[in-house]
């Protein structure tokens, strides 16, 4: 508890005195988060985890994108930020169940769009296949060995690039597991944490990583296409949709071998990569996946 009595202090003078001695919450695969007490009001404070700027995350642009979404009213407000972590504002919530949010799709898609219509510009892109390739020689540098599906993975994540190109970049979350959406108690708004990844990106990628992230079916895909155009979803869109549900798992796949490398965590990075290098090659293989390089 050294670092973050530590951090403590330093909030001190903005924020409060601890009431009671902070707790941990459950949950996170990247980082360690606590809930406390400061003065008179609780806050999340979130302390990166080990050599998070290998994964891609620019913690500028997490801020810049937390105050955004929060502006926007569809994030929890940013307190402070430090060298070491983000501290938000706690909202009471509640579960938010897997059939629930596919009910909800619409919302989210609302308010997708609102933040990748924002404007803001966040100082990273984000954007798969650089990702791989990124990653990729992280591993090499590190003298680890790729797991034989790294290499069809590219290439899977090459062709969809081609055919959905990152032509303008808009700001996007590209992390919504179900964890990062939760149910305000107070209101009953959904809302979306955890903007660590944020960055400038290909929109259809948080609906697809929305998608696939949480088991949605096709009826819970027209939902989030129709709330997030205004209009009747085309056969074009959901084709995009379903290939960015493939290059989602592009990137957990490939994200789970470089955490398994770098993370103190106790969480099994490599069944999580397992599972979604399956699944992944899984889609790529079925006639499905050319007809939808087709459509899009």
């Amino acid at each position: 508890m050294g670092e973050l009595d530590a951090i403590l202090t330093i909030l001190e003078p903005s924020l409060g005195r601890p009431a009671s001695e902070p707790r941990p919450l459950e949950g996170g695969i990247t980082n360690r988060n606590y809930l406390a007490e400061l003065g008179d009001r609780e806050y999340v404070i979130r302390l990166h985890g080990k050599d998070t700027g290998l994964l891609g995350i620019d913690r500028a642009a997490e801020r810049m994108a937390s105050e955004e979404a929060s502006a926007l009213g569809i994030a929890p407000a940013v307190a402070a930020s430090f060298s070491e972590g983000l501290v938000t504002h706690f909202i009471a919530c509640m579960p938010v169940a897997a059939h629930e949010l596919a009910l909800s799709a619409g919302e989210l898609g609302v308010a997708l769009r609102r933040f990748h219509d924002s404007g803001v510009r966040l100082p990273v892109t984000f954007w798969i296949p650089e990702l791989l390739g990124r990653y990729a020689r992280l591993v090499d540098e590190r003298g680890e060995k790729l797991p034989e599906a790294y290499a069809e993975t590219v290439a899977v994540a090459q062709r969809i690039g081609r055919v959905l190109p990152l032509e303008v970049p808009l700001p996007c979350h590209n992390d919504l597991l179900p964890g990062n959406i939760i149910r305000a108690r107070e209101g009953g708004r959904l809302l979306i944490v955890d903007w660590e990844y944020a960055g400038m990106g290909h929109p259809y990628f948080d609906l697809g990583n929305l998608s696939v992230n949480n088991g949605f079916d096709e009826s819970a895909e027209d939902r989030l296409l129709g709330a997030y155009h205004g209009e009747p979803p085309t056969d074009r869109r959901r084709a995009a949709l379903k290939l960015m549900r493939v290059l989602s798992d592009a990137r957990e796949a490939a994200w789970a071998v470089v955490q398994a490398g770098i993370s103190e965590l106790d969480f099994d990075f490599d069944h999580y990569g397992e599972k979604h290098f399956e699944r992944l090659l899984t889609s790529s293989r079925r006639p499905d996946f050319e007809e939808w390089l087709a459509t899009a």
